[in-house]
């Protein structure tokens, strides 16, 4: 079977607060360590009261050392918010400490609102327009050390220098992304939990177009999805209620905490609303287990992912545990000995 990962945000309820979340992702990854997962990504986000972790690299210092078998990484590193130096000095530093274990996931997005990006980057070297391409080669070449001659950076070493950096991956969600990843030789990610752009095209694209590189010799295709699995379709569609209220919100501007399952059933829904809904439910798989995976295939099928990746933004911590644990046991994965 496909090996499966989780993409998490450490999300905020209207229950559980910021701290809470954080507490929740050290737990959940513990519980996804043992049931076999292969991956455990954090992502970044600033200012939105939705999501309590801005720094990825922080949390996965934490997961990684309370783990034992699963990669943590970065879903991702923002890169236009980041001096590209500090990355590679951070995830080398993971490397070191946890090596062998730790994923370099990089986005071009600001991950947040126009203000916060500019309070990001305002001692920042800023320069003019989308400048990722720029930053991703620098970020590289603190690897390679393939500066000029004469470039005063050939004066400067990413410390610890006896450490490579993690294996990197782009992340993204049209058919750029795709071909970026492609032709760089590195791994993709895509997202199709909210992309507007078709997830095959964007998957097939990357495979076909993938150059080998020294960051990799083959392509390696991730497919992030969004699911809610319960014991009975009936259960699964009272949890993914959160989210519809939650995405209809956010389609409107409003980063809230995730509302619970009863207040998102109480909600006085327009016919306009409900339309809404329905249309973002195609990027969300809600059921069982069986339902689940009867309305995943025609996807794997289609777009041939070499790992699927799940994000589960649920309002209970149980019921979402509940959720990856039955996903484990429908894919197959081989549940790992505690130590």
């Amino acid at each position: 079977m496909i090996p499966l990962s989780i993409l998490d945000l450490s999300v905020v309820t209207t229950a559980t607060k910021p701290a809470a979340a954080l507490r929740n992702s050290i737990d959940l990854a513990r519980h996804a360590d043992r049931l076999g997962y292969v991956r455990y990504w954090l992502a970044e986000h600033h200012n939105l009261a939705s999501v309590a972790s801005p720094a990825p690299d922080l949390m996965i210092g934490q997961i990684a050392a309370v783990t034992q078998h699963i990669r943590v990484g970065s879903g991702g590193v923002m890169l236009p918010n980041h001096a590209p130096l500090v990355i590679a000095e951070r995830f080398k530093m993971l490397e070191a400490l946890f090596p062998g274990r730790i994923d370099l996931g990089l986005g071009r997005a600001p991950g947040t609102d126009g203000a916060t990006a500019y309070a990001l980057r305002s001692r920042l070297d800023r320069r003019e327009g989308d400048d990722f391409l720029e930053r991703l080669h620098e970020l590289t070449l603190w690897e390679t050390r393939d500066f000029p001659p004469g470039h005063p950076y050939n004066n400067v070493v990413a410390m610890p220098d006896d450490t490579p950096l993690p294996p990197i991956w782009l992340l993204g969600s049209s058919d750029y992304s795709s071909e970026l990843a492609a032709q760089v030789g590195m791994g993709f990610a895509f997202a199709h939990h909210f992309a507007a752009h078709d997830a095959t095209d964007a998957m097939i694209n990357y495979r076909t177009r993938f150059k080998p590189s020294g960051w990799r010799t083959a392509p390696h295709a991730i497919l992030a999805v969004a699911i809610v699995a319960a014991e009975s379709d009936a259960e699964a569609e009272r949890l993914a209620s959160s989210m519809d209220l939650n995405r209809l919100r956010r389609d409107r501007g409003q980063y809230l905490p995730l509302p619970s399952p009863e207040e998102a059933l109480a909600y006085p829904y327009t016919d306009a609303e409900r339309a809404s809904i329905a249309r973002n439910r195609t990027r969300l798989f809600v059921g069982s287990s069986a339902t689940v995976m009867q309305k995943l295939d025609p996807l794997i099928a289609a777009s041939q992912p070499d790992e699927l990746m799940v994000i589960s933004a649920m309002f209970d911590h149980e019921a979402r545990k509940k959720s990856y644990s039955l996903l484990a046991e429908a894919f197959g994965l081989a549940e790992k000995a505690a130590a």
